[in-house]
């Protein structure tokens, strides 16, 4: 049970207070409900783009970690296609200067041209290095136009073209700062040795006078259901051939999401997966599959991926995939290969939940969702999944008209 407190200032910042009295150490996590989900079709990669202009400097603090270090704090951040967070850690005695800083970039950026040229730099190299230049690197972005027609995840977070970030605009950067980094759509988070009241106190100090802002209405176009089979080769010059098919699941807080997750675990997380027994320790037809899915807010892909052993062919390989599937679909699993998936992830969430990091950040995440005690009730829904729940959702999710299948071809 994961023990917290929440209130609400009254420019909207929703703020939570989870004391552990067991370190020294506070972590203060902002999140921000944007992602590259919410981004212009023609303007993407910018909520990339601001997890870098962040730490260029803001309006009274001209360089972000050179204070931060000083008080013996660190930080990092990271943007997916639903939200965007940032998160310092530092010696619980010097939390206000994580208060500081983070308000400071709140309430606004330093926008300037030179700032704007260096970041859109290191952006663009790191689109270069690895989406365009490394073996693979395209896979991403292809799986995802093919899967998606409509909704925005059609794209990745580093954006959907190159030229977007090359083209990016002071004024277009502004509007999207003032429209998306504002209190009331942001979730502030501290963790550690700390007492809501003082956090209350820091809290009213620092964030309090910032203007409110907009809450963003997230109205995105929702995908069609898929109805035909879709597929797609490329040819290029990589190492092995290699194989990709995705389904269209339900979103994060779907009934199936639950089940679907045990599924991919079942299918290929790690050694002792279905997929990687049957196709690489025993076939010996790919070097390397696995099963997943990136767990977003609005529904998302199941994914199956592989190397192919050199001499295998890609028809072969979905073959033998197709067969594994089949079988789910046809059997299921049995209760005590279910059960250990289930105490596989309990073992991974609690193993998450001992970093104060990582209690801080899911406990943004879920109020984020709707209500941060989700945080406490998710252990039980995987537990309530039950075998044929599990192959219900199967049956739904594994079908061929709602699959996408991408052939990569090494270049001979």
């Amino acid at each position: 049970m994961i023990r917290y407190e929440k209130f609400t200032l009254a420019n909207g910042l929703r703020v939570i207070v989870h004391p552990d009295h067991s370190t020294p150490m506070a972590v203060v996590n902002v999140m921000y409900d944007v992602g590259a989900r919410d981004e212009d079709p023609h303007r993407t990669g910018f909520a990339h783009l601001f997890e870098h202009l962040m730490f260029g400097g803001s309006l009274h603090i001209p360089e972000y970690d050179e204070p931060l270090q000083m008080a013996g704090g660190e930080n990092n951040a990271y943007t997916t296609n639903d939200l965007t967070n940032y998160y310092i850690q530092l010696p619980a005695e010097n939390l206000e200067t994580a208060f500081w800083l983070e308000s400071d970039r709140m309430l606004s950026l330093a926008f300037s041209p030179d700032s704007l040229e260096v970041q859109r730099k290191v952006v663009c190299e790191e689109f270069k290095e690895h989406y365009i230049n490394k073996p693979y690197g395209d896979v991403g972005h292809r799986l995802r136009s093919l899967c998606y027609t409509t909704h925005p995840y059609q794209w990745m977070t580093i954006g959907k073209e190159l030229r977007h970030i090359e083209e990016a605009r002071l004024e277009d950067v502004k509007a999207f700062f003032f429209k998306h980094y504002t209190p009331c759509n942001a979730i502030l988070v501290v963790a550690g040795p700390v007492k809501t009241e003082e956090v209350r106190r820091l809290a009213e100090k620092w964030f309090g006078d910032i203007p409110a802002g907009t809450r963003y209405q997230r109205q995105l176009p929702a995908e069609p259901v898929q109805t035909s089979a879709r597929r797609l080769e490329l040819t290029a010059p990589v190492p092995l051939d290699a194989f990709y098919k995705a389904w269209h699941m339900g979103g994060r807080q779907s009934a199936s999401y639950h089940a679907t997750d045990l599924i991919t675990e079942i299918m290929g997380s790690g050694a002792s997966s279905r997929l990687y027994q049957r196709l690489v320790k025993e076939q010996r037809l790919f070097s390397n599959i696995e099963c997943y899915h990136f767990g977003t807010i609005d529904p998302g892909m199941l994914t199956i991926e592989g190397k192919l052993v050199k001499g295998v062919t890609l028809e072969a390989a979905e073959a033998a995939v197709q067969a594994e599937i089949d079988q789910l679909l046809q059997h299921g699993v049995a209760d005590k290969e279910l059960q250990k998936a289930q105490h596989k992830t309990e073992s991974v969430i609690s193993f998450e939940d001992m970093s104060l990091m990582n209690r801080a950040n899911n406990l943004a995440f879920y109020e984020l969702l709707g209500d941060a005690e989700e945080m406490n009730r998710e252990l039980d829904k995987y537990r309530q999944v039950n075998a044929a729940q599990l192959l219900q959702t199967a049956r739904e999710v594994l079908t061929d008209a709602n699959s996408n299948t991408l052939y990569y071809r090494a270049a001979s």
